[in-house]
């Protein structure tokens, strides 16, 4: 499939709200960190050593499409970046197909990526290699598997950078052993609106989980949008990982739906009035700043998720979260636009998927 194709689409398959738990877990990734023998980290590499890792590791992504690895559409198709205009590459990161990083210095870098989206291999990002798996709603475990997977068909081709006691190792030392940064994206309106997700985010530290913003690290919450992952992957295995993060995940599920279920029962009024002018504003606003959209979608899914605005399904909501990114809307009206010509475009776009 041509790039094109890729960041012409704004639905990708973690957006399709099917998981479990897809009224508050948006997402779940797993991303591995891995690196070649006998090559210098990416920072360190020379021209022709960037180039000739990304030739290894398209000989690793034929092998994975060859054995037909379970769970992954095939084809998955390498894209070198220094190919793909730098306003298609922001695509890819409004999407999370690829890390702001990756996107910003092109040369001697690329991105693997299947049929459906939901595997997304980085090349020659901090590490040689990163691999990351997409699903909808709170899957660690299934995802988790068909990383492993990806990892293994990879193996097939590549050798490792691997130390018997420091397990895998990686350009930064946060990510030595596994390797394995395991994340859910989840939505909290409710405990933001009670006040109480400041004080859930303190406690998760104690569970050595991290609360990052919408794309990551060093990255702010939008929408009240946020992502939990681990911050240790030395020392333990993946399955406890897996496990440590899957049982806080289920956690702060069940505090944001008492959350909810507080705010159905005590200030039903106030919540009626939100949602409903949130979605007011959305279907009628002729300007809208990417801010205020996130917000305002905010609203709107809580109301949804709580009954009160069932003509809008969930699917729609995620497929807006990129639909309506600065890079998404001038890929799609062809030519750059200036900050008010994309709140006047964003604005249109939301009325018509609402009114759809």
């Amino acid at each position: 499939m041509p790039w094109n194709k890729v960041v012409d689409r704004a639905m990708s398959h973690w957006m399709e709200a099917t998981g479990p738990h897809s009224d508050v877990v948006l997402s779940t990734r797993i991303r591995l960190a891995r690196n070649l023998e006998g090559f210098p980290f990416p920072h360190m590499l020379s021209e022709g050593q960037a180039a000739e890792v990304i030739r290894k590791v398209e000989a690793g992504v034929r092998e994975i499409d060859k054995i037909q690895v379970p769970g992954v559409v095939s084809p998955v198709e390498l894209y070198r970046l220094a190919e793909i205009p730098p306003l298609a590459r922001q695509v890819l990161v409004e999407k999370h197909l690829i890390s702001p990083p990756l996107a910003q210095d092109a040369r001697g870098r690329a991105v693997a990526i299947s049929a459906n989206e939901a595997v997304s291999i980085m090349v020659n990002e901090e590490d040689h290699i990163r691999i990351q798996v997409l699903s909808s709603g709170l899957d660690l475990e299934n995802t988790w598997t068909l990383a492993s997977r990806v990892d293994d068909a990879l193996e097939e081709k590549l050798t490792y950078a691997f130390h018997n006691v420091r397990g895998y190792l990686t350009a930064c030392p946060t990510n030595l052993g596994t390797g394995l940064r395991a994340s859910v994206m989840v939505h909290l309106p409710a405990l933001v609106i009670t006040g109480q997700a400041g004080r859930l985010f303190n406690t998760l530290g104690q569970f050595g989980l991290a609360v990052r913003g919408y794309f990551g690290e060093g990255t702010d919450a939008q929408g009240n949008i946020y992502q939990i992952s681990n911050q240790v992957t030395l020392g333990r295995s993946e399955e406890d990982i897996i496990s440590n993060l899957n049982g806080v995940a289920q956690q702060v599920i069940e505090h944001e739906r008492k959350a909810r279920d507080h705010l159905k029962r005590q200030m039903r009024a106030q919540i009626e009035d939100r949602v409903g002018r949130a979605y007011g504003i959305l279907t009628g606003a002729h300007i809208l700043s990417s801010e205020e959209a996130m917000r305002l979608l905010s609203d709107v899914r809580l109301g949804v998720d709580l009954g009160l605005i069932p003509r809008v399904p969930v699917k729609v909501l995620n497929e807006l979260l990129v639909a309506i990114r600065p890079a998404f809307l001038q890929k799609t009206a062809g030519k750059d636009l200036g900050p008010f010509e994309r709140d006047v475009r964003r604005a249109s776009l939301v009325r018509q998927r609402l009114a759809a």
